[in-house]
């Protein structure tokens, strides 16, 4: 079975830090890029980080460049997301995505395969 399983969300005060976690089973974990989405209430679905864990290669949209680092363990099959600086307009639910694809076109909305999300509330 293909999935995807997030953990590491939480409440957490502005200027903190939380580290999120996919780990993902059930496909050959080199074939696809691996990133985060995420969907505040009454906003659009927004990508926000991208790896491939083939190459290595990463995207990050503007609004958490600099503050978010995606990474990969393939021993592990798992993608880490380091958020840092957290801001209170970074509270949203955070789903994992993958698909068999290049990093931008996964963060730009191309998707195979989501989890069931984790909640990121950043308080100010």
């Amino acid at each position: 079975e293909v999935q995807l399983v997030e953990s590491g969300g939480g409440l957490v005060q502005a200027g903190g830090s939380l580290r999120l976690s996919c780990a993902a089973s059930g496909f050959t974990f080199d074939d696809y890029a691996i990133g985060w989405f995420r969907q505040a209430p009454g906003k659009e679905r927004e990508g926000v980080s991208c790896i491939s864990s083939s190459d290595g290669s990463t995207y990050y949209a503007d609004s958490v460049k600099g503050r978010f680092t995606i990474s990969s363990d393939n021993a592990k099959n798992t993608v880490y997301l380091q958020m840092n600086s957290l801001k209170s307009e970074d509270t949203a639910e955070y789903y994992c995505v993958a698909a068999r694809t290049v990093v931008a076109t996964l963060c730009s909305g191309y998707l195979e395969v989501w989890g069931q999300g984790t909640l990121v509330t950043v308080s100010s």
